[in-house]
């Protein structure tokens, strides 16, 4: 994938956590401004998390099940243009899965597409799954970033909990890591294990040599750093006797995994950002890094949790300013808008004077300018995101996006 420049610094301050669908707020971030990006979504579980009552994120709750609604659809739409080899994958879970993964796939979807675009050329992205998903997210993810970029596989492997009678135990989730180019952070020395207790009592003798596919390489010894990480990681999630990180959280992670992901991936200083941040483990792991970070949950109880666990893990004597928002961002990134009535013809000749909506042909003066995805979505005033509609797709379209209006427009055959 191309080398992109930056073109603008970020729109929004560090420490800041927005509260509402992630969406619009992805759609409202400056393109090419986030160095790392850590994202445990739903993994289309088909199940309800809720927080206990008394725990500290009492209150939190996500229904993890997914159906085909019209918003769905309109995204799906979305999608075909921009991507149809995407398409063509998520259209192949309805046949091979149900149409709860395809919905799920349309809603992860159209987010990817958002990440890559804030996505610095050098950045990386680590999607946490299970196997639920995970194979068709893989799908998506190659034809969002590019099959070139795959990284790395990440199994997470832990123990605990029941055990099956007919089945060999599910103990591990998947962490899929990707890059946006062929230049991006990796720091391995801030990650290294502790070798095994065999390997560190062994007589040095065993180091003179090392057997690789019948090559033989003299000199060998451990790195007094420590050995390189593999792809697969044991560590423990969290226990109830886990008490001063435990938050009650249905679906939280350990701080240890996510410190070796950005350490791994970033630097200090660099921007983190974690648009499903749930009980705020990316976000408390990245302030006491120190790095930057913007934090997105649908939750407003999230607020509260992030709020709380930032005054009791990262600061000392005095409460953390945590920046708290429930509006859309506004990009800074592009160019000022034309003049309108310049902006309107180039428009009418893009466009040749059919309405964008019914596609019907209709006189300059009939046709009036409106946002493809409104600025209430995420959707900014610049030229690639402005079309012309007639005055009934227009008063149809309402504050909807684009899709949602083609939905409505296909539904009454007024479009095939």
């Amino acid at each position: 994938m191309a080398t992109r420049k930056r073109t603008a610094p970020i729109n929004v301050k560090p420490s800041t956590l927005f509260t509402g669908d992630n969406l619009p707020v992805l759609r409202g971030l400056n393109s090419d401004t986030i160095d790392l990006m850590y994202l445990d979504p739903p993994f289309n579980s088909n199940r309800t998390y809720s927080a206990p009552i008394g725990s500290k994120a009492a209150g939190a709750a996500f229904k993890d099940a997914w159906t085909l609604s019209d918003c769905d659809n309109a995204w799906h739409g979305e999608i075909a243009d921009k991507d149809p080899a995407m398409y063509a994958a998520i259209d192949a879970s309805e046949r091979t899965h149900s149409k709860g993964m395809k919905s799920y796939l349309i809603m992860m979807a159209v987010r990817l597409l958002e990440m890559r675009r804030i996505l610095k050329s050098t950045g990386s992205l680590y999607v946490h799954c299970d196997p639920t998903a995970s194979h068709y997210l893989k799908l998506l993810l190659d034809a969002v970033f590019g099959k070139e970029n795959f990284r790395n596989e990440i199994v997470w492997c832990y123990r605990g909990g029941g055990v099956p009678q007919k089945d060999f135990a599910k103990k591990h989730d998947v962490i899929f890591r990707y890059s946006l180019g062929k230049q991006y952070t990796f720091n391995v020395d801030s990650v290294r294990i502790p070798y095994s207790p065999s390997v560190m009592q062994s007589h040095p003798s065993r180091y003179d040599k090392s057997y690789r596919e019948n090559a033989v390489y003299s000199g060998y010894a451990p790195n007094t750093k420590g050995k390189h990480p593999e792809d697969w990681w044991q560590m423990q999630p969290l226990m109830p006797s886990d008490r001063k990180e435990r938050t009650g959280y249905p679906t939280q992670k350990p701080l240890a995994l996510l410190e070796r992901i950005i350490q791994a991936s970033s630097a200090e200083g660099d921007l983190v950002l974690d648009p499903f941040c749930g009980c705020a483990t990316t976000l408390v792991a990245a302030e006491q890094l120190g790095r930057r970070w913007i934090g997105i949950d649908l939750s407003k109880r999230a607020a509260t949790l992030v709020q709380s666990r930032m005054n009791r893990e990262t600061t000392l004597y005095k409460p953390f300013k945590l920046l708290h928002r429930i509006d859309v961002p506004r990009r800074t990134d592009y160019g000022p808008l034309p003049d309108y009535r310049t902006g309107k013809h180039e428009l009418f000749g893009r466009q040749e004077g059919l309405c964008g909506g019914c596609r019907h042909a209709f006189p300059f003066r009939n046709l009036t300018v409106d946002h493809i995805v409104p600025t209430s979505h995420g959707g900014t005033n610049h030229m690639d995101n402005l079309q012309l509609l007639c005055g009934a797709c227009n008063s149809m379209k309402g504050q909807g996006t684009q899709q949602q209006l083609l939905v409505k427009l296909k539904s009454q055959k007024i479009i095939r």
